[in-house]
């Protein structure tokens, strides 16, 4: 019952882990904790919003995740702080620099409504 168990190790995406016998590189600085990688690339939702999709039955696929937290990393390439992003027929107002979700609304809530409080405006296919 000594024997040791080993868990996978975290790494940032695209920083795959040294080569063992890579002594020479230097090692990676730190600049965030590691609250701040797990945050980096997630896409959260807040209350609010969840009771809207719920409320309205939008479901959202692993693909249109994607798409949806593409559309999220263009937009603050841009300096996007609050941004509406379309898909489909369904609308979501993004807070841009903490990656949330503010609320959301399906085709029926988008006609002949007036988006306040954005800067910028993601239109996806």
């Amino acid at each position: 019952m000594s024997d040791g168990m080993k868990i996978s190790h975290l790494f940032p995406v695209g920083a795959p882990p040294l080569a063992a016998g890579a002594k020479n590189n230097p090692k990676p600085q730190q600049t965030g904790g590691f609250k701040d990688m797990l945050d980096a690339k997630v896409l959260k939702f807040s209350q609010h919003a969840e009771v809207r999709m719920k409320q309205r039955g939008i479901q959202l696929q692993p693909e249109s995740l994607t798409k949806i937290m593409n559309a999220v990393d263009e937009a603050e390439s841009k300096g996007a702080k609050d941004s509406l992003i379309v898909m489909k027929d369904i609308a979501m107002i993004v807070n841009v620099p903490s990656r949330t979700v503010v609320t959301a609304m399906d085709g029926k809530q988008m006609q002949s409504n007036v988006f306040t409080n954005i800067d910028s405006a993601v239109i996806l296919s």
